[in-house]
Parts: C-alpha cells; structure tokens; sequence
C-alpha cells in the first residue's frame, strides 16, 4: 500500500522498461492494526469498468468517396448562395435609403425655398 508505483517510459522500439528499478527493503512489512469495522449498510458492487474501443480508420470506397465529394460541393454551393444573397439583400435595403435620404432632402430643401 505505501510501495511507490514507478511509472513506464514507453520506448518507440515497443518495448516498455521502467524509469527507475524499485528496491525492496527488508524492514517496511504490512502491520495490519485493527480489523475492519463492518457497516450496517449495503454498498452496491463496484461494476467493472468496460475495456476502451480500439480507434477505427474510416474506409471509404469509391462510390462512397463520390458521394462526400459530391455533398461536400453541394453544401458549399448551398451556403454560398445564401451568403451572396444576404449580401445582395443588405445593398438592395442601402441603396433604397439611400434613395430615401435624397428624396427626403429634395423635399425638405423644396419647402425651405418656398417660404
């Protein structure tokens, strides 16, 4: 329990070797002082812990492959309509006021002229 645990250095060869090799001394030897105390309550059981999932390549084939290009193209021309729309939408709405703004300045100097 109060042994140090010594981590791995992983060579790239694939061969692990410690850092450091641990010593045993003789003298350090478990002392059990006292027995355990059971509890009056029920502890569930630890559940193992379900081992990861190796990582998998992705393998397309070539119909597969044809179907991403083709999606991939069909997004960007997609979101590039809309983003030329949008654009066209906010020159249109500028260009009415600002015809709006010279319409109402012709009017207004029109009045002040008259007076």
């Amino acid at each position: 329990m109060f042994q140090p645990r010594i981590p791995v250095n992983p060579l790239p060869t694939g061969t692990v070797t410690p850092l450091v090799q641990p010593t045993v001394t003789a003298d350090i030897a478990p002392h059990h002082t006292a027995d355990a105390v059971a509890c009056n309550h029920h502890h569930a059981p630890a559940a193992p812990t379900p081992a990861p999932a190796p990582p998998s390549a992705v393998r397309l084939s070539p119909a597969g492959l044809a179907v991403v290009v083709a999606g991939g193209a069909g997004a960007v021309l997609v979101v590039g309509t809309v983003l030329v729309s949008m654009l066209l939408a906010v020159a249109v709405s500028a260009a009415s006021v600002a015809v709006c703004a010279v319409v109402l300045r012709s009017l207004l100097n029109g009045q002040q002229r008259r007076r």
